[in-house]
């Protein structure tokens, strides 16, 4: 098994508007580190991608990026997002995105080899927004293992000690 996640942000502006490069302009780079990172599996890509998945929108969401990809396990994931560049790239994030008051990332287990669609995605984070964390659809705060049960992980200060 190997772990899918979705994660949207609500753009302020357009991509091409000079209020985006912060954003714009790093991220070929963070998509390139995750692409190196252990436990990298796959990401969603458009049509000659250099700079992420930009293009492609959930349905009926033209203001909201996404962000998809496959991981070894929810700990391969956790490390990218909190212990690299990544992390600091997404503190400026007020910057470029609307803050959310609904859930925004969802994470799921599927089949090695099974390659998600944002359709699939789109229906695991409306669970997640529905019902709370399950075997599912979960997150971060409250994680599955493969076969269902919660675990725990590790702070981000004990991960990098």
């Amino acid at each position: 098994m190997h772990l899918a996640q979705l994660n949207i942000g609500e753009i302020l502006y357009p991509m091409d508007d000079p209020r985006m490069a912060g954003f714009a302009g790093r991220l070929a780079l963070i998509n390139q580190l995750a692409e190196r990172s252990d436990g990298f599996v796959w990401r969603l890509e458009d049509e000659g991608d250099l700079d992420g998945a930009t293009d492609l929108r959930l349905p009926g969401a033209h203001d909201t990026l996404v962000n998809m990809s496959v991981w070894r396990d929810v700990e391969s994931l956790y490390r990218y997002v909190y212990l690299t560049a990544h992390a600091k790239v997404m503190k400026d994030r007020r910057n470029w995105f609307v803050p959310l008051k609904r859930r925004h990332l969802v994470l799921w287990w599927v089949e090695a080899g099974h390659v998600p669609k944002l359709e699939e995605a789109a229906d695991r984070l409306a669970q997640l927004q529905a019902n709370g964390p399950a075997p599912t659809a979960f997150d971060f705060a409250n994680p599955f293992d493969e076969t269902g049960r919660p675990v725990t992980l590790p702070s981000v200060k004990k991960l990098c000690a």
